[in-house]
This record gives C-alpha cells, structure tokens and sequence, in this order.
C-alpha cells in the first residue's frame, strides 16, 4: 500500500508540548487534559484527582495491534508502528480524548493464562505510548474472548479464549483460573516504552472487566465470577475503577448489579449491523435517546456509567454522532467510545469491520461529525434532558439537520460543520478554530476532503487540507482488500478565504515535509493541492514560525494523508427508476480520475431509436451533469452511456470503463445505464421484491421472526416475512405485542424524480398474499421529518392486489428499524406532524407482520409481498 506520509513520528519520544513562539498563545491550543489519576465521589460520578472536575471523554476504538488490522498492514508491507503514528495523528486532529479496545486475549496468551511477550503486546505498549502523547486517555479491556479472524478464519491461537467459548468461559474451572492468572499478569506488565505498570499508567483510568460476557442462569455462578476477576484485579494493587458489562446479558442483570464493581458499561448500536448496504432516509429517530431500564435502581444510580462501543453502523451521513452523543449526555454517560476507527492504511477498502466505516481521509464528512459529537458530549452537561427530535434538532451550539446533511458546531470562538452551509458564525471575528468540508460563509471550497483552520495569532493561520475522498462502491457491501470502496484524488483546487484580519491578498507558504509551495492569494482566492500551509495576512512577520513549531499535541508541520488511488479514470452514476415523459431530465455522474481539460459527453437514445451526444458540465473537478431533452422522453426506456475524452482524442465510455466511444460505429460493448420513462400519472413502486431486494432492510424483531424470499403461483419474486416459533425461554424487554417480522424500504429519491406529480397520488396499491394463521399486516409511511403515518391492509390468501387509500393513513408510530442494540432501547417512535398525509414529503416504507395469537397450522405464520405501489 503506497501513501504519502509527512512529518511521521519516530523514535520512542516526541517533542510535544506548548513551546509557542511569541504571538501564539497557548490560550488558543486544544485544552490538555488532567494528568492525574480518577476517583468516584459519593454521588457515583467520577471526577479527575487534583481538580475534582468531572470526566467527560468521548473517542475511539482501535484495533491495529491485534487480528485481521494486524494481518492486513503485515499483508500491504505497511509498518504497524507507521500506521500507529500515522493515525493517533488523525485522532488528535478529531480532537480525540478517549480510547478503549479489548484486548484480543487470545493472541498475548497462553492457554492458562500466562502472558506472552509478543508482537501484539509489544505493538500495544506502542500505541499506549503514542496516545499518551497525544493527551489521549485510556480504557482498557483486557478480556476480549474472540477469535482474531472476523472477517477471515481464524488464524493460528494461542490463548485460553480458543478452547473456553465466552458462554462458559465463566464457570469453567480451568477458565476462570486462566482468567485470573491472565488479568493479574497483565495489570503488572510493564509497558516497555514508557517504563510504566499498566496498574499505575495515570493515562490507563480504569479497566472493563471483560468485553460483551454472555451468562445465563443461575446467577450465583455469575456473582460468584465477577467477584473473583475483581478480587484477581485488586490483588495486584490496582486501586482505580473497575467496570463491567450490564447490558449485553440482561437475564442475569440482578448479579451485575449486586457485584463489588464501581461501574457500568452499555453499547449501542441503534441501526442494528451488518445490513450488507448503506441505509438511507431520515435515522435519527433511532438515536433520539437512551433510556436504561436500571437507571432507577440505587445499585445502578449511585455508580459511573460507561459506553464502550456504539455506531451507526451502515450509514454515511454526518448527523449521526452528534445525537447520539446528546443522548449520551442525557443518559449520564461519562465516556463514549465508536467502534472502530478505521486504520488509514485499510480504510480505503473498509475491510476490517464492513458494517462500520470511519477515517478522517476516507470518510471526512463523517469524521467531522465525530469531532462535533465530542464537542457536544464535553459541553452539555451529564443528565440534561432535551425535548424528542426534531424541535430540538438545535441545541446549545449545535445545529443537525437532516434536510440539509449537515452537523455544525457554531461558537465565538469554534466554527465546524460537516457539509456545505449557509449558516453564519456567530462572531467572526472572534474565530480561532474552523473545519469544514464542502463551503461556508468562510471558506469556499470545490474538494471533498476535510480541512481545518487554527489561528496561530492575529492573521496568522494553519491551514491543513485533505485530499479528496470519492466513494466508488457501497462501502457496507461485501468488502476486499483487492477493491476499492472509496478512491483518493490529490487535485488542485482554488479555495477562497473570508476570514477576519486575513485580507484578500494574504500570503500562504507550505510547511508539510516537501510541500515548497508559496504564494499571494488574490481576491480571497489561491489553488492548493493538500497539504499544510501557514496563511498569513499580509506583512505579517512569520520567519519563525516553522514546521515544528508546537500547537497543543502536534507540530505544525505534521501531515498524514493517502497517496492518490492508483486507478483508471471512473464515472460513477446510479440510474433513476423513473423519468417522466415530456419533462426535460438532469443526471448526474461523479467523476473520479479525470484531468481539468478531459471532457465528458452524456450518449443517449430512447431505446433503439435516436441517439443524442450531449455535452456534460463539470461544476467541480469531481462531478458532472448533463439535461436530457423533452423531445427525447417520450414513454419507452432511456439508454444512455458517459464518455470520457482526453485532449489526445483517446475516449473511455461507462458504464464498464470500456476504451473507444460509444459513438464509434464499431464500438461493441452493450453495456448502458437504462432507466423508465413513464407517462404522468403512472404508478411510482416503492418496493419491488425482484429488483429491490439488495437495497432494503428486512428481518425478525426481537426474535420472533424473520424472512426470506420465494416464488408466486406467477413466477415473480416475493418476500416472506415469517413468524418464529415460541422462545424457549422468555427473551429480555420482548413486547409480546410488538411486529414479529418487517421490511423497511427507502423510496425518497423515486419520489423526488416525481416530485410534480406528488399531489396526484391517491393510494398505495399492495400485491401479496397472507399465509394461513398470520397475523395483521401494517403499513407505514415516514416523511423527511420523521413524521409517522400508519394504515392496514387486509391481504387475503390469494395472490392479490389490495388497495389502501392514502386518506386511510392517519398519524402513529413508526417501528425504529433496523432493531436497535441493546433490546432495551425503544421499539418506536411518534413525533407531531401535519394531520394529512404529506405525500411529497414521504420517504420510507414499513410492512410489519404483527403476531398471530394462535397458529392455525403447523406452518410458520407468513405474508408475502410481491411488490407496493403508489397510485
């Protein structure tokens, strides 16, 4: 894996501090962090030793010490250590304070317990010593009790957790005496790059006994577990907080509770994982809050509580974190930490976690959500309670919006927003931070990649901006390290700044190892491939300023970044499902390796017929969009392809990236893009079983059931959505009431294409049939703001189809789907919203298959959809 990496940091030890020259106070670096160790006072919060204020730290896992990131980086030739440097430095740019991983046991081990002195270890005290430079603090969980392969085989093991599985790993003899020989070992090790015991590191705050436990009764023998890893624990001197897991085996939560630990740990994955393609429509429902069922219990009340691991997983849009940390926040946690940052030198092929995807190059919009989301989880205070989403989609100096795509941190003092605005900062001229992607009112910028703005002085700025990221594939799809899901570009761009005090001729001199770029902006405006920069005003002194001129935990001249994707030139375009006839039609391309002075030309032809070369605009270097003509939208299907010309005549045409034009008489390949183009007033499908299968959620709820998908008495393609059979046992915070199976299916952008004809449809047109014994069938329609409207449908045992007037939706709850982890959390959600159905607004489909009260039959109770209309 090739990259181009400024500035790494070697050795055991780094300069690091607020050496500041003359002018650049340390008023305006990050605040660093007590170096002190943690207590718990008697209202169960923990605070900081020497100042007793209170811990509020929100960051990452990560992984690259240990299994498949260890396996990757040695299979690409990059240097672990490398990649540890390269990506303790993003996290310190993301403002970063908090770091937990559990430990992959099963690799530092032996099969009693014994320590091993090992690469994993070894690369662990490494990244211990890296963070602790960066003034990160650290949790540590040191019993993982996984496999190393996921997502490959498992390799060569040497731990206790490869012959103890973690479901009796607690009452086996020989494993809880493993156990307890292991964490004994491993609070006395000494980390050999910062000479400390792991017990006494004031950087390592507290430890999580072991990570996501499953127990089941009799809780005695849980009790009697947690009470000898504890004591273990203690035995060695250990005297900080121990936490342990509550909520991943909530049957025996009374055992938990009544333990000798000071604490608690949650998780949270509220669009459940591995959806196996990114998930769209308006999600923040799901992260709306986070109640816990034990939160009134003096055991639970009176201890810290911890979040070792959440995300959204399968969803790229930046308003996630932010959220979820206010719910957080509400909720009284005092640490939060995503899982799993993703490692620099993989991230461009998602491959480590496919249903997770996070990296500051890769994914900037979302990186910058996080960095937000730490803001937010620092500034509003533990419990403070806020009203349901949306009326309260802005809070304190936060602003998150669905409609726009958009997380914003707006401060006198601190300007961050995940995607272009409009919105002004509040006092401009007061502005020490910003950092963006896309363009404000500050910054206008044609990229994709992250930048961010720190004020050295009065008209003095560092400036760092990231290539651009474009997303080539489905990141949550099946992943390899042989393809690409996002590519780098390192493209010259012309980028204008407005800040206070900078003028509009500033100065801006390169400062990344060989960047030896220098110029004068004119009228606000200079053109910079990524890199860091020193943006002055001009006249402005700042020969002293140099590369390693210290800000807060980094250098000035520090620079981390991919070298550009080593791939053909791309065009990437997904095709509308509809066109409507007589109306003109804009498509747009995302273009990915294309020069300045290459051109690109929509082919179009209404089947067999005319074909039409339209010239396409390229609005930025990175996108491309072309008007096909009324004339050539009559009803019938549209075929098209995109060619891209180089100035020395040589064409490559998408899709298939095939070399000639698909002008040329002779150019053979068949492959287009085809889309519809109906007459107005034709049906808009919102789920289509046959075609739709591989972009929609499905799925049991809680357990009772699940799908599949069949054949009709008529050939076609259907879903099967399937009621389980009783539980064996009773299942945790089940709602016997609640839908056994579902679908939910994003439609927004198939409505958007109709959006003229919106006011026109009058009914949801259903084709399925109920299998023997099922339940009702419900159906659900949510709008942009997450406003809810539900109505029934009366399928019959036939093949059928079944008309549903919109006037018989009516305002109700939508199912917060795909089910949220913990099982605990809220199964749904009703916000106040117009009393008629908002037909333009709608964006997502539920079916839900309620429970049978008895089953008529020895078959499962079912119902299959075939397809859903709007008419």
């Amino acid at each position: 894996m090739s990259g181009v990496f400024s500035f790494l940091l070697r050795g055991r030890a780094m300069l690091l501090g607020l050496l500041f020259l003359a002018g650049i106070g340390p008023a305006q670096a990050q605040k660093p962090l007590p170096k002190t160790d943690v207590y718990i006072d008697k209202g169960g919060v923990l605070r900081w030793q020497g100042s007793r204020e209170e811990v509020a730290l929100f960051g990452v896992n990560y992984t690259a010490p240990f299994a498949y990131s260890y396996r990757a980086h040695q299979r690409l030739g990059v240097p672990l250590e490398q990649a540890i440097d390269q990506d303790v430095y993003h996290l310190s740019r993301l403002g970063i304070d908090a770091f937990r991983v559990h430990v992959w046991d099963v690799e530092i081990t032996d099969t009693v317990g014994n320590l091993l002195a090992n690469e994993h270890l070894r690369l662990l005290d490494y990244l211990v010593q890296r963070l602790k430079q960066r003034r990160i603090k650290i949790i540590l969980t040191p019993i993982a009790y996984w496999g190393n392969g996921y997502p490959e085989p498992d390799t060569a093991q040497t731990g206790f957790s490869a012959i103890y599985p973690k479901g009796r790993a607690y009452n086996n003899p020989r494993a809880v005496q493993a156990q307890e020989n292991y964490l004994k070992q491993f609070l006395n090790h000494r980390n050999q790059y910062t000479g400390q015991l792991n017990r006494e590191d004031p950087d390592i705050i507290a430890y999580e006994v072991c990570n996501e436990p499953h127990y089941r009764q009799p809780e005695a023998e849980v009790s009697q577990f947690v009470e000898r890893m504890v004591a273990a624990m203690r035995s060695t001197g250990y005297r900080k907080p121990i936490f342990y897991n509550i909520a991943e085996s909530p049957a025996v939560a009374n055992a938990i509770l009544s333990s000798p630990v000071q604490g608690f740990t949650f998780q949270w994955y509220p669009s459940a994982l591995v959806g196996g393609h990114a998930q769209w429509g308006n999600l923040l429902p799901l992260v709306n809050q986070y109640p816990i069922p034990y939160a009134q219990d003096p055991r639970f009340s009176g201890k810290p509580r911890l979040v070792y691991e959440f995300e959204s997983a399968d969803i790229l849009q930046p308003i996630m974190y932010p959220m979820m940390a206010r719910s957080f926040r509400s909720a009284g946690f005092q640490w939060a930490t995503q899982f799993a940052y993703d490692p620099l030198a993989i991230a461009y092929a998602n491959t480590e976690y496919q249903t997770h995807y996070l990296n500051l190059a890769y994914t900037p919009a979302k990186a910058l959500s996080l960095l937000i989301a730490g803001k937010v989880f620092r500034q509003l205070k533990r419990g403070q309670s806020f009203g349901a989403f949306p009326q309260d989609s802005t809070f304190g100096n936060f602003r998150v919006s669905y409609r726009a795509g958009v997380s914003e941190l707006n401060t006198p003092e601190e300007f961050y927003y995940t995607s272009s605005t409009t919105t002004q900062p509040h006092k401009p001229a007061a502005l020490r931070r910003v950092a963006g992607t896309g363009s404000s009112p500050i910054v206008h910028y044609e990229g994709t990649g992250a930048y961010f703005l720190d004020q050295l002085t009065s008209g003095v700025w560092r400036l760092e901006l990231m290539p651009d990221a474009l997303e080539v594939r489905d990141p949550f799809a099946t992943t390899s390290l042989r393809q690409s899901v996002t590519r780098i570009a390192w493209n010259t761009q012309p980028l204008r700044l407005t800040l206070p005090g900078l003028g509009a001729d500033f100065t801006v001199r390169g400062l990344n190892a060989g960047n030896n770029f220098q110029g004068q902006a004119t009228d606000g405006t200079v053109r910079l491939q990524p890199g860091v920069y020193l943006i002055a005003a001009r006249g402005k002194n700042t020969t002293t300023i140099t590369a390693r001129t210290t800000l807060g935990a980094i250098q000035l001249g520090e620079f981390v970044a991919p070298a550009a994707s080593t791939l053909p030139a791309q065009v990437l375009h997904t095709a509308p499902t509809q066109l409507v006839a007589g109306q003109p039609a804009l498509l747009r391309a995302t273009v990915a390796g294309a020069g300045e002075t290459d051109s690109l030309f929509l082919v179009a032809q209404h089947f067999y017929g005319r074909t039409r070369s339209i010239p396409m605009r390229r609005n930025t270097l990175t996108s491309a969009e072309a008007t096909v003509p009324a004339e050539l939208l009559y009803p019938g299907l549209l075929r098209y392809a995109i060619v891209l010309k180089r100035p020395d005549g040589k064409s490559t045409t998408f899709p298939g990236g095939f070399a000639g034009s698909a002008l040329a008489w002779d150019y053979a390949p068949q492959d287009r893009w085809e889309t519809l183009i109906v007459a107005p007033g034709t049906a808009l499908p919102l789920f289509r079983a046959a075609q739709d299968r591989q972009q929609v959620e499905t799925g049991g709820v809680n357990g009772a059931g699940w799908s599949d998908y069949v054949s009709t008495s008529t050939g076609q393609l259907a879903l099967r959505l399937l009621q389980a059979p009783p539980a064996a046992a009773p299942i945790p915070f089940a709602d016997a009431k609640a839908p056994v199976a579902f679908l939910r299916a994003y439609f927004g952008d198939r409505l958007a294409a109709r959006a003229n004809e919106a006011g026109k449809f009058t009914e949801v047109v259903v084709r399925g049939q109920r299998g023997a014994g099922a339940g009702r069938v419900r159906l659900v329609l949510t709008s942009r703001d997450a406003a809810a409207y539900v109505a029934e449908v009366e399928l019959g045992t036939g093949l059928q189809d079944v008309r549903v007037p919109l006037t018989a939706f009516r305002p109700g709850p939508q199912m917060l789907l795909p089910r949220p982890y913990p099982s605990f959390l809220p199964l749904t959600f009703q916000t106040s919203g117009a009393a008629a159905l908002p037909v333009a607004h709608l964006e997502v489909l539920q079916v839900l298959l309620e429970p049978a009260a008895a089953p008529a039959s020895s078959d499962r109770p079912s119902v299959d959809i075939e397809s859903v209309y709007l008419r």
